[in-house]
């Protein structure tokens, strides 16, 4: 979900492509679209939004922020934490806070270090100098930290939603040991919802139970790689890789459990029943699954101008198939079609983002990654 209005002079400059980007066009079922590259060099790129300017705030898994403006990369913003970059682990989701006009604050997630390993951390801070080429964060602030450190080095998350309450919506995976995802103890495998401070909300599901984190928002998942809040309708989407099989859309809701590991629509990758199947008493269902598997990362509800025939749709990104997933809803807001665009055009699909013009932007997860822009044709 973006926050600010471009201005008409950037619109008209950045529809116009550098003249060495190659441009890929396609017809889809409702749109023509082109889609080229429109600023590279970037290492693992992994989530990124949009600056008051219409710049782009990105991260790299590296363990590096820039700012990508006019298709050139600023020096790497200076002062952030100390990063574990292991695996699947690094510098990962970035958002600005809905009020980063007057604020200037921006959230980050990142697998932080600590005693018997990393987890996945929530971090606060002010961007200065933005608009120059050497960007830098100060009163940086780490407002959430998983509770349990482990040593392995995959299922991080981790996406970063603003609800319009001022709270704060961050996605975790199950860090490799799919029994924490039903720990209720844990933080990992969960929807987490904090106050911006990093205080836990007095109406979260759990708080005030002993037995539970009173962070956690819902429990059940295995690895959440994307996540939106749809601005028009206040509902929340997720998307999270199952095993061999099984990656879920859900709409995560206080206090329910997702299923994972007790139930899948996956398999393990030995071909092995996970749990007890595809539905048991007290899990939740997805509202759309893949079997085989895309492995998807990145994920917007589609509301803008350039193409209105997408309103309301699902936008995945997927790293194994290297395309971009368009789930088409009905009025209900049922997933009722799936479309696929632009498969194996340009890589690993990481992150999806609708800037403020209704335009489409890609990361590609690669080093060198790249940013990729899709308009109409």
């Amino acid at each position: 979900m973006k926050h600010f209005a471009l201005p008409l002079a950037f619109v008209l400059a950045s529809a116009a492509l550098p003249a060495a980007a190659e441009t890929v066009t396609e017809t889809t079922e409702k749109a023509d679209i082109a889609a080229s590259v429109v600023a590279t060099g970037l290492a693992h790129p992994w989530g990124m939004d949009f600056l008051p300017d219409g710049s782009i705030l990105v991260t790299e898994r590296e363990g590096a922020m820039r700012v990508v403006r006019d298709d050139v990369l600023s020096e790497p913003v200076s002062g952030l934490p100390e990063i574990a970059v292991a695996g699947q682990g690094g510098l990962l989701d970035v958002a600005l806070a809905p009020d980063f006009g007057k604020t200037g604050e921006v959230f980050f997630t990142f697998s932080e270090p600590g005693p018997g390993g990393a987890g996945t951390a929530l971090a606060k801070a002010v961007l200065r100098d933005w608009d120059t080429a050497r960007p830098r964060l100060s009163e940086v602030e780490t407002v959430f930290s998983m509770n349990r450190k482990s040593d392995t080095t995959h299922h991080f998350g981790s996406r970063i939603a603003f609800a319009p309450d001022g709270t704060v919506f961050v996605t975790t995976g199950d860090r490799g040991d799919s029994a924490r995802a039903q720990d209720f103890g844990d933080h990992a495998g969960s929807v987490i919802r904090i106050n911006r401070d990093g205080s836990a909300p007095a109406d979260n599901p759990f708080a005030g139970d002993t037995k539970a984190a009173p962070e956690i928002w819902s429990k059940g998942h295995r690895n959440i790689q994307g996540a939106d809040l749809d601005a028009e309708t206040g509902i929340f989407w997720t998307v999270e890789h199952g095993a061999r099989g099984g990656d879920e859309i859900n709409r995560p809701q206080a206090g329910l459990n997702y299923g994972w590991p007790e139930i899948s629509y996956g398999r393990h990758y030995s071909g092995a029943q996970i749990g007890s199947g595809t539905r048991a008493p007290g899990y939740e269902q997805p509202e759309y699954y893949w079997d085989p598997s895309i492995a998807p990362s990145g994920l917007a509800v589609y509301r803008g101008a350039m193409f209105p025939e997408w309103d309301g749709d699902l936008l995945v990104g997927a790293l194994k198939y290297q395309l971009l997933a368009r789930l088409d809803r009905d009025e209900a807001g049922a997933i009722v079609a799936e479309e696929r665009m632009l498969k194996g055009k340009f890589g690993r699909i990481r992150d999806v983002s609708v800037a403020p013009d209704g335009s489409i932007y890609l990361l590609t997860d690669d080093d060198p990654g790249s940013i990729v822009r899709i308009i109409r044709n």
